[in-house]
């Protein structure tokens, strides 16, 4: 089942506040970017973001994204947005910026 439009809009509106939050298709689901950074993705109307040192602490589960994908863990709390900006912002910490230009990121 892909997401659905109205799945897809309602992250991006919770995720709005935090700012410069991107989305980009991707063969019927969703890629999301928070300044640049790839955190995750909109899947079978789900939210699921990389896993990472950072994120372990909210002990959220585990979930495949697609067939042959890695494991990400399924944000459940997508009704909580100061919830899902923390862990947005904890996913982001440690990874990469997206190599577009010469843009550094800063560690906080």
């Amino acid at each position: 089942m892909k997401t659905t439009t109205e799945y897809k809009d309602y992250i991006l509106e919770q995720l709005a506040f935090l700012g410069n939050v991107t989305c980009r298709p991707m063969m019927g689901e969703y890629l999301l970017y928070y300044d640049g950074i790839l955190f995750g993705g909109i899947y079978n109307n789900r939210l699921l973001v990389k896993i990472v040192a950072h994120n372990q602490k909210y002990q959220m589960p585990k979930a495949i994204p697609y067939p042959g994908a890695k494991a990400m863990y399924l944000v459940e709390a997508v009704d909580q947005r100061e919830l899902l900006a923390e862990i947005v912002s904890e996913t982001c910490k440690d990874l990469p910026l997206k190599k577009t230009g010469n843009k550094k990121r800063i560690k906080q």
